[in-house]
């Protein structure tokens, strides 16, 4: 009989390790430790340390993914209100975490795109894919007059994901919802400004 797989227990502990210690700062002692896996376990499921850090990042964005939709589709809400929203919930969730743990997808931008290529390429594709439903929702919004039509959908969705990570970090040294606050303010009187 096959022993079991410990794949999703060794990606759930590298989850939590590496918001901890960082990419660079965690190895595979840590998340097999953490994991209750033997470190063999590791190598017969990731053939490197990148290839595991993606899997993970790509672990952490299915549930971004989720939040974005809990978000973005809720029509109940007009389109500014959930862009709103989904900064909201965002901030719930960094209220929950003490405001010390931020964004997986920020911090191995910061931390891993200038080492690793392979991870460079793999946010890239994130941000990517995770710009097109608030693109969506800016233009849903713009074509209803709520939101200015003076940018792209797409360059405000870039705007939106690239300062709220920039808040999110600053949050992180704060150890308060301050920069979060100030962002959602400054960003729904000016840039995202309701139509009248």
């Amino acid at each position: 009989m096959p022993k079991p797989s410990l794949k999703d227990a060794i990606l759930d502990a590298g989850l939590k390790v590496m918001f901890r210690t960082g990419y660079h700062g965690t190895s595979v002692r840590d998340v097999t430790g953490a994991a209750g896996a033997p470190q063999g376990s590791f190598t017969n499921h990731f053939r490197s340390k990148e290839v595991f850090a993606s899997e993970v990042l790509d672990r952490y964005f299915e549930t971004t993914r989720g939040l974005v939709a809990e978000a973005l589709d809720d029509t109940s809400l007009t389109p500014r209100a959930r862009l709103r929203r989904y900064l909201d919930i965002i901030t719930g969730r960094l209220e929950a975490d003490g405001y010390g743990r931020g964004c997986l997808i920020g911090d191995l931008s910061l931390e891993a795109s200038a080492s690793s290529e392979m991870l460079r390429a793999r946010l890239a594709e994130i941000f990517a894919e995770w710009r097109a439903p608030f693109a969506a929702c800016i233009r849903d919004a713009q074509t209803r007059r709520e939101i200015a039509s003076d940018f792209a959908p797409e360059e405000l969705a870039d705007f939106l994901l690239a300062s709220w990570q920039g808040a999110i970090l600053r949050m992180k040294v704060d150890r308060n919802p301050n920069a979060l606050e100030r962002f959602k303010t400054i960003a729904f009187q000016t840039v995202f400004r309701e139509l009248t």
